[in-house]
């Protein structure tokens, strides 16, 4: 049975369902309904590569109680909507080895392709601000070598800044990222 013929679920219904899918595939669960993730190109996983080891770097220089992952893991919005960003980062103790889904993450990084584009800039922006935990959504856009860095402030306002080169704030929890487009663009 194809995705899109399946009946509307639960964030509890989709994730068993995923589970018992061949290896390999990928799925997103959207208000209810079930999403197909294409397969990557080697410029994307290059990039969510490369982020997770700057990521993984300025933790460890924080030494604070933070842990960063690429791919796999699913962030729960709600009841409804489960996505799979190309990396987040969490803070507090290590989470269980057995561990699915992803309540509290407080860093969202989707790297666009053609076709996640208009769904990782429209639709994901709101819903991951949703999720009270969240204090930045990085949009990177390889092609263009730009970050889109979304990130809440204090009161709640959700600003944003295009960075084309140089350091990316996370503040909180006080990390950079830094040089994610090294070098010469890929053809």
């Amino acid at each position: 049975m194809s995705a899109s013929a399946l009946p509307r679920m639960t964030a509890d219904e989709f994730i068993a369902w995923a589970l018992a899918q061949p290896e390999g595939e990928r799925y997103e669960l959207v208000n209810g309904r079930i999403v197909i993730v294409a397969p990557e190109r080697a410029t994307h996983v290059r990039a969510k590569q490369r982020i997770v080891r700057k990521l993984e770097d300025a933790i460890a220089a924080s030494r604070l109680p933070r842990e960063a992952f690429v791919d796999g893991l699913a962030v729960q919005v709600d009841n409804a909507t489960i996505y799979e960003p190309d990396v987040l980062v969490r803070c507090g103790s290590p989470i269980h080895g057995e561990t699915l889904r992803i309540l509290d993450p407080l860093i969202v990084v989707e790297v666009l392709s053609p076709s996640s584009r208009s769904r990782d800039a429209g639709l994901k922006l709101a819903d991951y601000f949703r999720i009270p935990s969240l204090r930045h959504y990085l949009i990177v856009a390889t092609d263009t070598r730009t970050v889109i860095h979304h990130v809440r402030d204090e009161t709640g306002a959700i600003l944003t800044h295009i960075i084309r080169d140089g350091m990316v704030p996370l503040d909180p929890p006080g990390l950079r990222l830094d040089d994610i487009f090294p070098g010469e663009p890929e053809p």
